[in-house]
């Protein structure tokens, strides 16, 4: 399959059909699981929050990948930009993440990443606020890599890393057991302090606000843990 530009189409002749009916299947199962969620608690929202109206500006949420399921949920109301891969899957995961609130820029590490940052950074120049998960696509799990530094830095917004926990979830079998809520499950929601980067760094002062950012995904991700009574694996080694 072409498309205008004469471009190969990652899609086969029946996906327009199945991009028509399966999105809204996903999407609204995705919403019935979260909805149906008890949410206890957020923890350092109000400090995040003020740290992005001090600057007026966007940010920069960043996540493990791990713990996405309910933020699709509790973000999707900001109207966050992700990138998502121009492949064939990234045609199905867009049409889902646009019916969850979300909007994207197409892109990935090993196709158009840098044209997809590009537009990512111009969007939070602009006020706009994106969404990153900082060690997907597909790992190393709970590692930061150091893309959310570096469009920051660019960008000049606060990265507000989040993260969340469950006390019953489902755990699969996938590189960063990722975990899904049960129907019904409690929930914990937490915010991380905001980090600033200064503008003029580079180098080695780049790679120590990207531990930064890590032990501090790590750190709040142990607090909703710890909130709940649980310890879900970090992979599945």
């Amino acid at each position: 399959m072409t498309n205008r530009n004469n471009k190969i189409s990652p899609l086969r002749w029946y996906d327009p059909l199945l991009l028509y009916t399966l999105p809204p299947v996903f999407a609204l199962t995705i919403k019935l699981v979260n909805t149906s969620c008890k949410l206890l608690d957020v923890i350092g929202k109000k400090e995040a929050m003020e740290a992005v109206s001090m600057q007026n500006k966007g940010a920069l949420y960043v996540s493990w990948h791990q713990r996405m399921f309910y933020s699709i949920h509790y973000l999707g109301h900001e109207s966050l930009y992700i990138m998502i891969s121009q492949s064939r899957d990234g045609e199905y995961a867009a049409k889902i993440a646009s019916l969850l609130g979300f909007r994207n820029v197409r892109g990935s590490s090993t196709r158009n990443g840098t044209k997809a940052l590009r537009e990512q950074i111009k969007i939070l120049k602009k006020g706009g606020k994106a969404g990153v998960l900082t060690d997907g696509p597909t790992g190393p799990p709970r590692l930061a890599k150091l893309g959310p530094v570096i469009m920051a830095r660019n960008s000049h917004v606060p990265i507000i890393p989040v993260s969340c926990s469950y006390d019953r979830c489902w755990v699969l079998n996938s590189w960063d057991r990722y975990l899904i809520p049960k129907p019904f499950s409690r929930v914990v929601y937490c915010y991380g302090n905001p980090l600033f980067i200064p503008s003029n760094i580079r180098g080695e002062e780049l790679e120590s606000y990207r531990i930064k950012l890590e032990k501090e995904l790590n750190h709040i991700t142990d607090i909703c843990d710890s909130f709940l009574g649980v310890k879900w694996p970090r992979s599945k080694t």
